[in-house]
C-alpha cells in the first residue's frame, strides 16, 4: 500500500487501556485507563451459515437449507414421519478447529432423541454426541468436541417419546481461531522512528514491554513482521534519492536483525522499485530502467538472490518473501505504459525517456476479453513479460532461500473478483509453465476500496476453491480508531473508534481463519504505528508512544475456554424449573471438557405463571450463563436440563 505518512498528532485521541475481559483472558492490565476501552471477545464463527456451506436431507427434502439459514423461526422437516431421519451439513471444506455444534429444534416442551456425528469425507463418521436415549425436555443443545479435519456434520433422529417429531430449526457449527494462523504487521516504519520510545504503559511505575516498537508489538501478540524493500529509496515525486535511504537494503538488514532477535517471524516484501509500488503505480528501479528485457529479468534474479544471501549470512532467514507488492496490474512498468495510460509516480512520467524506454512487466488489462487479434496478442505478450520477471524472482527465492515461502500479493477491488480470478488463472498457468510456482496467494483488504467483510469471505473462498494447494493470506489490512465523527468507513459496519478498530481487525482475522481446508495462513495489519494507527503519542512525554486497547485483538481473538453458556430447558406453568448446578467448558490448551459451577440469579416473581419464555442469568468463573426456560402448559414439560449454547471465553 502507498499512503503519505500522517503527522504524529493523528493518533493523539486515545490511550491505552486493557480490554474489559482481561482477567478472563490473562492479559496483563495496565496501571491507568483514561481513554477508550475495547471489549474483545474470542472469535467464534458459524461455518454452517457461510455461502459455501450446504445442507442435505436423507429423504431429499428441498427445505434442508432452512436448518442453516441463520433464522431460528424457519425449520426443516423431513416431510414424512418416522425415526432415522437425518440432516447433513457440508461445510465446503475441512476445518481443524471446530469446537462446538449447536442444534435447535422447532418443537418446545418435548424431548428429542438423536445422534450427532462428524466426518472428513462423508463416509466414515465419529460420534460427537449420542442423545438416542435422551429424556431431557429442551429445544436444543450444544455439543463440545475436538476433531481436526471435519467437513461434514450429520444429525440423525432416533425417535422420541410422546409427540416429539423430527425437524431442525438451526444446526450451527462453530469455528475458532487456529493457533497456526499467523497474526502480525508490516512494521517497516520502525526504520523511520528510531528516536521514539514505545511502552505498553509508559505512565505506570512498571512500564511493561519497551522501549522499541517491536518490544510492544511482540508483547501484545504480534508474531510476524514484514519489511517492504525499495531498491534505492527515492522521492515518490521527484525520483531523486532520499537523504536517508529508509526501507532500503542496508537499513532493512538492521531491522531484520531486530525482528529475529525478538523471536518473531520475518517477511520481506520486494517492491522492485525505488519508491511505492501498488496497483496504481509500479515503476522500475532507476538502475534497471534502461535494461533490455533479458537483462531486466537477470537483474530481478540476481538482486533477489543476492539480498536473500545477505539476510541468511547474518542469521535472519525470512519465513516469507513476497515477489512484488499488490501486483494485480503487473510490475516494473516500461514502454507498455503508453497502452496502460498510467500517470504515477510523477517521475515515471516526467522521465519517460528513461523509465519507459524499454519493455517491462505491466499488464494490458484494457485488452482483456478483446476480440481483436492484435489487441489479444498485446494482452498475451504483456502476460508473458510479466510472468517471466515474476518467475525470475520466484526462482531466486527457491535457489537462495529454499525454506522461505514465496508469496504473490494482489488485491480484489470492490465488485471486481472476476479480474482477480483471471489474474490467478493467467499467472499460475504461466509461471508453472516456466518451471516456477508460489506457495502463498495473498490479497490486501481495506473496506473502503475492497468491499464488505462478507465480500472478503466470498473472495477468499473463491481463490481457495479455484486454486487448491496454496496458502491464502491477507497481506495487508487496517482500520482507523478515530475520524469521521466515528462513522464507519465505506463498506464497513464498524465505527471509527477504538472498539470499532478492534472489531474490524478481528473480523479480518475471522475471514482468514474461515477459509476452507485451513488454508488461511495469516493476516498482517499494515503499519499500525503510523497508518490508521493502533498507537498514540503520550501527552507530556516527548517521543513516547503507547498502544491503544484495540491492539489486544492479537491475543484476545484466540479462545482459551469455550463455554456452554446458555441452557435451554422447560417447565410446566406454575412450576419452578430445575437449573443445573454446573455447566461444561472446553479448555483449548489440552482439549479437556470439565464442569464449572454456576450461580443463578433468582427468577422474577410470577415468571412461570403463564405460558411463554423466561430468561435468567448466571455466573461462572469462566463467564456468564443464560438460562432460557420454556413455560408450557400441561404435563409434557419435565425438569431435567442440560446446557446448550456455548460461547468462547
Amino acid at each position: 500500500m502507498s499512503i503519505k505518512r500522517p503527522a504524529r498528532a493523528i493518533a493523539g485521541t486515545t490511550t491505552l487501556v486493557t480490554m474489559v475481559s482481561a482477567t478472563l483472558l490473562m492479559v496483563p492490565a495496565p496501571a491507568h485507563a483514561t481513554f477508550g476501552t475495547a471489549d474483545i471477545k474470542p472469535i467464534e464463527s458459524n461455518i454452517a451459515a457461510k455461502d459455501w456451506a450446504s445442507a442435505t436431507a436423507g429423504n431429499g427434502s428441498s427445505t434442508a437449507g432452512l436448518a442453516i439459514d441463520g433464522d431460528p423461526t424457519t425449520s426443516w422437516y423431513p416431510g414424512r414421519a418416522g425415526a432415522r431421519q437425518w440432516l447433513t451439513v457440508d461445510l465446503g471444506g475441512s476445518y481443524d478447529n471446530l469446537r462446538k455444534v449447536k442444534v435447535m429444534f422447532p418443537d418446545r416442551g418435548v424431548a428429542h432423541r438423536y445422534v450427532v456425528e462428524a466426518s472428513s469425507d462423508g463416509r466414515r463418521w465419529k460420534t460427537i454426541a449420542d442423545r438416542s436415549r435422551n429424556q431431557a425436555v429442551a429445544r436444543g443443545e450444544v455439543h463440545l468436541f475436538t476433531r481436526p479435519a471435519t467437513r461434514f456434520v450429520r444429525l440423525t433422529f432416533t425417535g422420541g417419546p410422546g409427540r416429539a417429531q423430527a425437524g431442525v430449526s438451526e444446526l450451527q457449527v462453530f469455528n475458532y481461531l487456529r493457533d497456526d494462523l499467523t497474526l502480525g504487521a508490516d512494521l517497516s516504519w520502525m526504520d523511520d522512528v528510531q528516536d521514539q520510545q514505545y511502552w505498553v504503559d509508559p505512565l505506570a511505575e512498571d512500564r511493561g514491554a519497551g522501549p522499541h516498537l517491536l518490544d510492544v508489538a511482540k508483547d501484545r501478540g504480534m508474531q510476524h513482521t514484514r519489511l517492504r524493500m525499495f531498491n534505492e529509496p527515492r522521492s515518490e515525486s521527484t525520483g531523486q534519492p532520499t537523504p536517508i535511504p529508509r526501507q532500503g537494503p542496508e537499513r532493512s538488514l538492521v531491522s531484520a536483525k531486530r525482528i529475529k532477535q525478538r523471536g518473531m517471524g520475518l517477511g520481506i516484501d520486494f517492491h522492485y522499485a525505488d519508491s511505492w509500488a501498488d496497483p496504481s503505480k509500479q515503476p522500475k528501479p532507476r538502475a534497471w530502467a534502461e535494461l533490455e528485457f533479458a537483462d531486466l529479468s537477470r537483474a530481478v534474479y540476481d538482486y533477489t538472490a543476492d539480498y536473500l544471501d545477505r539476510l541468511i549470512e547474518q542469521g535472519t532467514t525470512p519465513e516469507k518473501v513476497a515477489v512484488g507488492n499488490e501486483i494485480i496490474n503487473g510490475f516494473m512498468y516500461g514502454s507498455e505504459a503508453a497502452h496502460i495510460g498510467t500517470a504515477n509516480p510523477p517521475y515515471f512520467v516526467d522521465q519517460a525517456d528513461i523509465y519507459q524506454s524499454k519493455p517491462g512487466g505491466g499488464l494490458l488489462w484494457k485488452y482483456w476479453r478483446s476480440t481483436d487479434p492484435a489487441e489479444q496478442k498485446l494482452y498475451d505478450q504483456s502476460w508473458d513479460r510479466f510472468t517471466t520477471l515474476a518467475a525470475a524472482g520466484i526462482k531466486a527465492v527457491r535457489d537462495a532461500s529454499p525454506t522461505s515461502k514465496v508469496e504473490i500479493h494482489v488485491i480484489v477491488d470492490k465488485d471486481k473478483l472476476a479480474k482477480t480470478m483471471e489474474f490467478w488463472h493467467q499467472f499460475l498457468t504461466r509461471v508453472k509453465a516456466k518451471g516456477q510456482n508460489p506457495d502463498v496467494l495473498a490479497i490486501s483488504y481495506y473496506p473502503e476500496w475492497h468491499g464488505t467483510p462478507d465480500a472478503l469471505d466470498r473472495n477468499l473462498n473463491a481463490m481457495a476453491t479455484a486454486h487448491p494447494g496454496y496458502e491464502i493470506d491477507i497481506a495487508e489490512t487496517a482500520y482507523p480508531a478515530s475520524g469521521g465523527d466515528g462513522s464507519p468507513l465505506p463498506n464497513s459496519p464498524f465505527p471509527r473508534t477504538i472498539q470499532g478498530q478492534a472489531d474490524a481487525i478481528r473480523r479480518v482475522f475471522q475471514a482468514a481463519n474461515d477459509v476452507v481446508d485451513n488454508r488461511g495462513s495469516g493476516v498482517l495489519v499494515w503499519e499500525p504505528a503510523s497508518y490508521q494507527p493502533m498507537f498514540r503519542a503520550v501527552p507530556g512525554l516527548a517521543n513516547t508512544w503507547e498502544p491503544l486497547a484495540s491492539i489486544n485483538v492479537f491475543k484476545a481473538s484466540r479462545a482459551k475456554h469455550i463455554l456452554q453458556d446458555t441452557v435451554y430447558t422447560a417447565t410446566m406453568v406454575g412450576a419452578a424449573p430445575k437449573l443445573p448446578s454446573s455447566i461444561r467448558v472446553l479448555t483449548t490448551a489440552d482439549n479437556t471438557v470439565t464442569g464449572v459451577p454456576v450461580r443463578w440469579q433468582p427468577l422474577p416473581p410470577g415468571a412461570t405463571d403463564r405460558p411463554g419464555e423466561v430468561t435468567v442469568t448466571g455466573t461462572t468463573a469462566t463467564g456468564p450463563v443464560t438460562a432460557v426456560i420454556d413455560v408450557v402448559p400441561g404435563r409434557g414439560a419435565y425438569q431435567r436440563t442440560e446446557p446448550v449454547q456455548g460461547r468462547a471465553r
